[in-house]
């Protein structure tokens, strides 16, 4: 009696495991092989079939219909997406969401990254003088912003100068270079990639720099630097710090873009050594200076409702989902290509 009972017991344990999604451990079980991991910051709604983020159009081409997989993160659970050997995780904004769930992906023994190529991917604000809405950017180094002493220009005797002073005991974790074999390659294999733009978008750069060669342009893809920022920074104060950033710490490639999470994802995957496994691909959703008769208290006060992820934003025009397009259009060829091999 009392072994039949302890046998119903032990059916209702397990039953209750496998119910739930929680089967014994698998000692034996091999990890799942990931051929290409693909992180993006955010999605704007659904993850298909609405109005495109980050990650949509990765998600319909390459994980729709797959497992998903809760990795757990801090601060909160997030999910991997994965089918026929293609991950895509959303990572989250600024720099401490994206090295915590960047670190709890690699973490997770249930996958095998080993051998994965790495495709870190989303939106930025282009540099004023290098690139404009929809450009995408092959990115060769990234740059923390945050390092160094700041201060503002108010407070400085020559405020045509720079507001930021390098710090050389930060230099050795202020900049991150990715695999330049891995980044020309990549480079020569999507640089003639044709990119989209709209009508409006176009008359909006044709306005604001009537007279300025790179501006008026159909949208490319290109080389940079990127320096990321917690701080969602505008203007031309900081646009020239970033500058300064850029040559005191000799970046091959000049200053693209600003954004919130390369640098965090670049030193998290290389901890776990796979820094040369790593892809950099930004597209311009808008400028890091303000538009003419923008201020930063219509555009960011309490009264403004401006959302980049729209058709009608002052920061990026119509142009969002378009680039987002651009995104994928060159993701997909590097992606298609890992895949093949």
């Amino acid at each position: 009696m009392i072994k039949r009972l302890t046998a119903i017991i032990i059916f209702g344990v397990i039953t209750a495991f496998i119910l739930n999604g929680c089967a014994p451990a698998d000692n034996n079980r091999q990890p799942i092989p990931v051929k290409v991991l693909i992180l993006p910051k955010f999605e704007t709604g659904e993850m298909k079939g609405d109005f495109p983020g980050e990650a949509q159009y990765y998600y319909e081409r390459y994980v729709d219909g797959g497992q998903e997989y809760t990795i757990k993160g801090n601060p909160g659970d997030i999910t991997l997406y994965y089918k026929d050997g293609v991950a895509l995780c959303m990572i989250g904004q600024g720099k401490i969401s994206a090295a915590v769930n960047t670190s709890a992906i690699l973490s997770d023994d249930r996958f095998d990254f080993g051998k994965a190529a790495i495709l870190s991917t989303g939106c930025a604000g282009s540099a004023k003088g290098y690139g404009i809405f929809g450009d995408v950017f092959v990115v060769s180094a990234n740059v923390d912003y945050d390092l160094g002493h700041h201060t503002d220009p108010r407070d400085m005797e020559d405020d045509s100068k720079p507001t930021w002073f390098r710090m050389k005991e930060y230099d050795n974790i202020a900049v991150v270079r990715l695999n330049s074999e891995l980044t020309d390659s990549v480079y020569e294999r999507v640089k003639n990639v044709r990119l989209e733009t709209t009508e409006k978008t176009t008359a909006f750069l044709k306005k604001e720099y009537p007279d300025e060669e790179w501006a008026n342009r159909e949208p490319m893809v290109m080389r940079g630097t990127t320096v990321t920022g917690d701080n969602f920074w505008k203007g031309r104060y900081d646009h020239r710090n970033a500058e300064a950033m850029i040559e005191a710490y000799g970046c091959t490639d000049p200053f693209a873009a600003t954004e919130m999470e390369d640098i965090a994802v670049a030193r998290t995957i290389d901890r776990f050594g796979l820094l040369d496994k790593l892809i950099d691909l930004r597209v311009s959703v808008n400028m890091d200076v303000f538009a003419s008769g923008v201020t930063p208290e219509n555009l960011w006060g309490p009264s403004s409702n401006d959302s980049l992820a729209s058709e009608s934003s002052e920061e990026s025009v119509d142009v969002f989902s378009t680039a987002m397009k651009n995104n994928y259009e060159v993701g997909r060829i590097i992606i298609d290509d890992i895949l093949s091999k």
